[in-house]
């Protein structure tokens, strides 16, 4: 029992380490995509790693008027949560820590919680313009999840239709690829819902066009308007890790592929080969739905970017759910 336990935590404080490392790679990585896009040299890829250094060294300054219990416990929430989506997502082949013990659907509700904790330390700072920038975040939130929960939802019934068993389970669809089980129409409907996933990351990681909530050039970086040193350093940290988690997502929904599948490989080879393989897939999906994404576009006004999620987006998604649908009626693809 108790080797038991001291197994999970070395696990827990691995995918800790591993969140935070690849996710600060990442945010250097999409950095410099940017700048290359944009004809100039950029920043390097450590830049975040030495951004992070440097807040971490400063002091927190709480604001005179605000509720310190809570504008000191959001970021800790944020970062906690960001790291406990990871316990429920794999990485190449090897299989998720807490796989067994949570769904799809519990991710979808655990990606909401880092969210929430910023408009909760934004509320509890007591600056104007924090609060409307956690206003701004809590509508950004309303209108994202319903385009990010029809793909989601889609794929598991998808799966569900052609008799797979827990479709529902994370394990299950990283190890099955819809695409297999998939008819013309379904490949149609899933083209349309990996778009919509695509348009629905930034907008989860308050990236450009989607980060109202902050805009520095309107409310002076909004809800994180009054955070600095290390509340502001662990905020940092809970954005690169959700860059994992959401990159991650997308991957396991849309690209759970590995080279595993279709080479004889050792078992330790495979790991390996796997493991690199999944990077690629990150880095990939990072490039096309945030660096391409924020370079082409400017930030959008919070009514246009909910008409957005709502209503283009939102019939999108629908569209490749009806789709999904009349490719599983027709039996157009491949029963299990």
């Amino acid at each position: 029992m108790l080797t038991a336990v001291m197994a999970a935590v070395v696990g827990c404080i691995g995918i800790a380490v591993y969140g935070i490392v690849f996710g600060l790679f990442l945010q250097g990585i999409d950095r410099k995509f940017a700048a290359r896009m944009q004809a100039r040299v950029g920043p390097p890829i450590r830049q975040p790693f030495i951004d992070i250094g440097k807040l971490l060294c400063k002091d927190n300054v709480v604001p005179e008027g605000a509720l310190g219990v809570v504008f000191n416990a959001a970021p800790l929430i944020a970062l906690a949560a960001s790291v406990t989506i990871l316990l429920y997502l794999p990485v190449g082949s090897i299989m998720p820590l807490l796989g067994e013990w949570g769904d799809i659907v519990l991710i979808m509700y655990l990606l909401t919680v880092p969210a929430l904790a910023m408009v909760a330390g934004g509320f509890a700072s007591g600056s104007p313009y924090a609060t409307v920038g956690s206003q701004r975040e809590m509508v950004t939130m309303i209108a994202y999840e319903f385009p990010l929960a029809i793909a989601i939802i889609a794929i598991a019934w998808r799966l569900s239709v052609a008799g797979i068993a827990d479709p529902f389970l994370i394990s299950t669809i990283a190890q099955t690829s819809v695409w297999s089980i998939a008819g013309p129409f379904g490949w149609l409907g899933l083209l349309l819902l990996l778009l919509v996933l695509a348009w629905v990351t930034p907008a989860e990681l308050s990236r450009v066009p989607c980060d109202t909530p902050e805009a520095e050039t309107e409310l002076a970086g909004g809800l994180l308007v009054e955070y600095s040193g290390r509340n502001l350093a662990l905020f940092s940290l809970s954005a690169a890790v959700k860059t994992v988690a959401m990159a991650t997502l997308a991957v396991v929904l849309f690209l759970p592929w590995n080279p595993s599948w279709y080479i004889a490989m050792a078992p330790t080879t495979a790991i390996v080969a796997d493991a690199l393989f999944f990077i690629i897939k990150v880095v990939l999906v990072v490039f096309f739905s945030v660096s391409v994404i924020r370079v082409m576009m400017a930030r959008l006004r919070i009514n246009h970017l909910v008409t957005l999620y709502w209503k283009y987006l939102g019939i999108v998604g629908l569209a490749g759910l009806v789709l999904i649908v009349l490719d599983a009626m027709l039996g157009m693809g491949v029963v299990a």
